[in-house]
């Protein structure tokens, strides 16, 4: 309905109350089909919470090795890591928080929480220390 309604699916700019409804409708089917998905993977195709985790991570890692080495409509690539994140990090955060018998790490809430925001932390400060070194990679 997006692609018909405006003839891209361009996240920015969001500038339309229509479109910023667009957008907000598949915020909410990507997190219930992604959260679903990474159900899914675990509760009927029996997969650990580990291996959900790597499944998805793999799939996420493929869709930036698509960014850097192909020619492949980075809307698509942008929408199909989006996507992806949602079944990650269900598969995830059942491995940090699910009890050791059921395949998890028995964090709990908060230290799962804070194992979570280092990890971005992480990212973060990885990729913006990436740009300060080649600025070039800015688009």
């Amino acid at each position: 309905m997006w692609h018909k309604k405006y003839n891209n699916l361009e996240v920015y700019p969001i500038a339309e109350r229509s479109k910023e409804t667009y957008y907000w409708i598949a915020i909410l089917f990507s997190n219930s089909f992604g959260t679903a998905l990474g159900d899914y993977l675990t509760d009927v195709i029996g997969l650990s919470y580990l291996n959900g985790a790597l499944i998805t991570a793999g799939i996420i890692i493929l869709v930036i090795m698509l960014h850097f080495f192909t020619k492949i409509n980075q809307i698509v690539l942008f929408w199909m890591a989006f996507i992806f994140t949602r079944p990650f990090g269900t598969t995830l955060g059942d491995f940090l928080t699910k009890l050791l018998e059921k395949g998890g790490l028995d964090l709990g809430t908060h230290q799962a929480s804070i194992v979570s925001m280092l990890l971005m932390g992480a990212f973060v400060f990885i990729s913006h220390r990436n740009l300060k070194i080649n600025p070039s990679k800015v688009e």
